[in-house]
């Protein structure tokens, strides 16, 4: 039997707290949209890289991971933002 287990996720730094944080569209009920989640690394990858305009590598640095990782996780957390904007869903964020 193969018991193929993929590497242990990295813990990240994360310093602001994200909990308990929506977004939704202005005049529709929130009950009846859906919902795009993004979860506190993806929203700590968004605030360095543009709202505090850090490169990927200093940004990676603060968190404590690779390059890459960040930049697959600041390509995600954009993907679903964009998601969210186009298509009128609400925006929330949990941790993993």
């Amino acid at each position: 039997m193969n018991n193929c287990v993929g590497r242990k996720r990295k813990n990240r730094n994360i310093n602001m707290d994200h909990s308990k944080v929506c977004f939704k569209p202005c005049g529709i009920p929130r009950d009846t949209l859906e919902a795009v989640t993004i979860y506190e690394d993806e929203m700590e990858a968004i605030r360095l890289a543009d709202l505090e305009s850090l490169y990927q590598e200093d940004s990676a640095i603060k968190m404590g991971i690779s390059r890459t990782t960040f930049a697959r996780l600041i390509q995600s957390a954009h993907q679903k933002i964009a998601d969210a904007l186009i298509n009128q869903k609400t925006i929330e964020i949990q941790k993993r």
